[in-house]
């Protein structure tokens, strides 16, 4: 078979160029074990950290290259032979308890512990970090002997413009876009809200109506009211407009309610029952309420999806190990986000399969039988 030029050239610079180091000729030149090489550039903490520095260092300047694929198929073979320890994982918190809502404890409770169960499971261990977005670098983290940051959930995306992981595998446990954003992993909320929807038009729901923050359907992308309103426009049932609250969260609320009259309510925060009955709505038997995520409210039998957040803590821990195994740090050239999907769970906020229910009284009709009066008028 003939060559072309190309071809020829081609070969030509292969028989010319260098082969580089093996591992065990980088150990020989260094005058150290062929174990402590090895170590050093998986960055383990049991070798002193100068001593990695210098081994990387050799390593980087003999061309030598650690393969993704024996790394993984050497760690899986220390773990069948019941060796443990792999490295180090932080979980990041930037926002720290007293910067999120209380209802979103027992969510991101429920990441921590299906992220470090995970990570257990695969050999590594688990730091919980939480800093302020200042404090926390990717040269910081390394210099702790941690080797990937899994992230949870932040209220401010533009935290992620101060943040520097180039020495680091980063997985970001929420939905996100943008140039300086690290690989995602989310709940699938679009495919949640028509699953929800899809679920309340059985049970004879015929107004639903959607109250979610202004500021967390913004950092979402829309993706709550986006979903709701393409169910609404699909029906044509004209229903009650979304409701995007701002501060002032149940005068926002009881005014949209009594205005427009909505069946069911689909929202987070169980405060909304309350708010409801205020204005004289029985739950479930005049109207329902639907949870956008039960896990925010763990002492009530709401009704709604469950977001899976053990199972998103879980995959995503995978994820970042993933990355640690094939050589990935720093923020990717193309970021990705993966969905999980939700499920449904039944709950004594809505009317019961097949159950005869009186309709939803009109507000508009007799407001004075059902309404109580505002302590003070709207604006």
């Amino acid at each position: 078979m003939s060559q072309t030029r190309a071809d020829k050239k081609s070969a030509n610079a292969c028989d010319n160029m260098a082969p580089a180091a093996s591992l065990r000729e980088l150990a020989d030149m260094l005058g150290l074990s062929h174990t402590t090489v090895s170590q050093a550039l998986r960055d383990k903490p049991t070798v002193k950290i100068e001593t990695r520095r210098r081994i990387q260092k050799a390593a980087k300047a003999a061309g030598y290259e650690c393969s993704p694929l024996v790394g993984a198929l050497m760690a899986g073979m220390r773990r069948k032979r019941g060796a443990s320890f792999q490295g180090t994982v932080a979980i990041v918190d930037l926002d720290g308890s007293e910067g999120r809502p209380p209802a979103s404890s027992s969510y991101i409770r429920e990441l921590i512990e299906g992220a470090a169960e995970r990570a257990t499971e695969l050999g590594f261990k688990t730091r919980l970090v939480r800093r302020q977005v200042h404090d926390v670098s990717s040269a910081s983290l390394k210099h702790e002997d941690i080797h990937a940051a899994f992230i949870l959930p932040v209220r401010n995306h533009a935290a992620f413009d101060w943040l520097e992981w180039s020495h680091h595998a980063t997985v970001y446990a929420d939905y996100c876009e943008g140039p300086s954003m690290p690989h995602g992993i989310c709940p699938d909320h679009f495919g949640a809200m028509r699953l929800m929807l899809d679920r309340l038009h059985a049970l004879g729901y015929r107004r639903p109506g959607l109250a979610v923050e202004q500021r967390g359907d913004e950092r979402l992308h829309h993706r709550w009211s986006d979903a709701f309103t393409l169910f609404q426009s699909k029906h044509g049932n004209g229903g009650p407009p979304v409701l995007l609250s701002s501060d002032d969260k149940r005068r926002e609320f009881m005014h949209w309610f009594e205005t427009h009259n909505p069946d069911v309510v689909i929202g987070h925060t169980v405060e909304f029952i309350d708010w409801m009955r205020e204005c004289g709505a029985r739950v479930p038997e005049t109207h329902g309420f639907c949870s956008l995520n039960i896990t925010e409210n763990p002492d009530y039998a709401c009704a709604g999806i469950d977001q899976n957040a053990r199972v998103l803590g879980a995959l995503g821990m995978e994820q970042v190990i993933g990355q640690i195994y094939r050589n990935e740090h720093g923020i990717p050239g193309h970021p990705a986000t993966t969905t999980i999907s939700p499920h449904w769970v039944d709950g004594s906020t809505l009317r019961q399969p097949n159950a005869e229910q009186p309709l939803a009284p009109s507000f508009t009709t007799n407001p004075a039988s059902l309404i109580k009066p505002l302590e003070q008028p709207l604006n």
